[in-house]
């Protein structure tokens, strides 16, 4: 007998987390934090996209074992609200655009094959991998984009001062390795970087210190920095 679709989430549990505690290192975590809040805070008036990050994905409706979670991914066209898990039936079939795994020698085979064949067979058009430590990708960033059934390399373009960048056409910004090896989202209409809430903040502050230097300096010549 088939059981009726509607009856199938009452029936089988999906799970919101595996009961295992997260075992990230500090600097994985670090770019997995880094990623998700900066690409919310892009988005954020973006009421139709959604960004999250090491989030249960299931797949396959009935199935509680088809799930993969990546580190952090972005989906266009669903409600950018919080969820428990992410149901492939539930968000009428969307699955994500763009991908990011923040890679390492431990989970190499996983992301290089498991994890990239199926993303390739969900049709996540965009699949990047970043080694932060460097242990096994040349470049530290690799990004892959989706043509026809399989992955193809996404352009590296060498910038000054021993920048490299790479354009996602998904999220229509670009995603650089700094010289120091560190990952960084620029927006290529302004060249500006992404900052997360703490990054901004201090930003704020340093204009407002420059700013305040600067009016203290126009007075020392007798120049009223308010009549400017």
């Amino acid at each position: 007998m088939t059981v009726p679709a509607r009856y199938l989430s009452e029936t089988i549990e999906y799970r919101s987390e595996d009961g295992q505690p997260m075992a990230e290192s500090d600097i994985a975590r670090q770019y997995l934090s880094y990623a998700t809040e900066v690409l919310r805070i892009h988005f954020q008036r973006q009421p139709q996209v959604y960004v999250s990050g090491n989030l249960f994905i299931y797949y396959e409706q009935g199935n509680p074992s088809a799930v993969v979670a990546p580190d952090v991914f972005v989906v266009f066209g669903v409600e950018a609200r919080d969820r428990p898990s992410y149901k492939l039936w539930e968000e009428a079939g969307r699955v994500p655009d763009f991908v990011l795994e923040v890679t390492s020698k431990s989970t190499v085979s996983e992301d290089q094959g498991v994890k990239k064949g199926l993303y390739a067979f969900l049709g996540v058009r965009e699949y990047w991998q970043y080694d932060p430590s460097g242990d096994y990708l040349s470049p530290r960033l690799k990004g892959l984009r989706l043509a026809g059934e399989n992955y193809w390399p996404i352009a590296r373009t060498e910038l000054p001062e021993g920048m490299v960048s790479s354009a996602s056409e998904v999220l229509g910004l670009e995603l650089r390795l700094l010289p120091t090896g560190e990952l960084r989202f620029y927006n290529p209409v302004t060249d500006e970087r992404l900052l997360t809430h703490a990054e901004e903040h201090q930003a704020r502050r340093k204009e407002l210190a420059r700013a305040q230097r600067l009016a203290a300096k126009l007075r020392e010549l007798n120049i009223d920095p308010d009549a400017l």
